[in-house]
């Protein structure tokens, strides 16, 4: 490790990482989480968790990294999602202000929202579905008593002829 380098460990049982920037003297300064920017030994910022250096492509010179850092010692503007210990370590190397923990929580967090808006639509086709069926349904039942009503006048047709044919055959004069 190295003056300047961005380094990482893991919290939380490996669910989140912390994040600081190395001063080159077994010290780094970071975010305390919730708290403010401090200067703690390595072993401290580590916790006995293994350290992992943060590459930067575009990472500015080392002077202009601990500068940063060492300037916002004693912070105490902590925010998860705005302002956090990756932001603070990114923002050291590169001048920007970044967290890819956050975008990918709020990438998690669309896509969780959009899967619900799917379900929402599937709920909503499947009440679509389920009223057409109904409606289907009701259609049926309209035939169906319609049917019924065709064959009852068709009875009611027969029962007159043969009413006019019983008629015919006693010899009665049709009306």
């Amino acid at each position: 490790m190295a003056a300047a380098d961005h380094l990482e460990v893991p919290r939380g049982h490996g669910l989140f990482m912390h994040h600081g920037i190395d001063l080159g003297d077994g010290t780094v300064v970071h975010y305390l989480e919730g708290k403010q920017i401090l200067r703690s030994s390595v072993e401290e910022f580590s916790l006995g968790e293994p350290l992992k250096i943060v590459p930067h492509a575009d990472a500015d010179p080392v002077g202009v990294t601990l500068r940063r850092a060492m300037g916002r010692l004693g912070e105490e503007r902590y925010n998860l999602l705005l302002n956090n210990c990756e932001h603070f370590a990114v923002w050291c190397k590169t001048g920007c202000h970044r967290s890819s923990q956050v975008e990918k929580a709020l990438g998690y967090g669309q896509m969780l929202l959009e899967q619900g808006l799917n379900i929402n639509q599937e709920l909503n086709i499947s009440h679509g579905l389920k009223e057409l069926k109904n409606g289907l349904k009701k259609l049926e039942q309209k035939r169906q008593q319609l049917s019924e009503q065709t064959f009852a006048d068709q009875l009611q047709a027969v029962e007159t002829l043969k009413s006019q044919l019983q008629d015919l055959l006693r010899g009665k004069p049709q009306a």
